[in-house]
């Protein structure tokens, strides 16, 4: 039997600001980690490729007002930065 994993202890090192913003952050990490996990069976974001991240920005966020996609923007780009990787999004609605 193995442990869930601990998204909170994955996003220590990077996670900074007041405790609102350190919640939505691990909030927002944990329903993309979901959504992933469930699209691709990928329980930890150490098995992400820069595709599951685009695709979640692509299908979850779709028809999600703009603030909501910025918000999702910082926590990916705190993953992002976890995860040690030069991945670039960009996100920009299209009108």
């Amino acid at each position: 039997m193995s442990k869930p994993f601990d998204m909170e202890l994955f996003l220590a090192g990077v996670l900074t600001g007041s405790h609102a913003t350190r919640q939505r952050h691990l909030r927002q990490a944990r329903i993309i980690q979901a959504e992933i996990a469930e699209r691709w069976q990928r329980e930890t974001p150490w098995g992400w490729q820069r595709k599951h991240i685009v695709w979640f920005i692509k299908h979850h966020l779709a028809g999600r007002s703009g603030a909501t996609r910025y918000y999702y923007l910082l926590t990916v780009q705190l993953l992002v930065r976890r995860l040690e990787r030069s991945w670039v999004f960009n996100c920009q609605k299209r009108i």
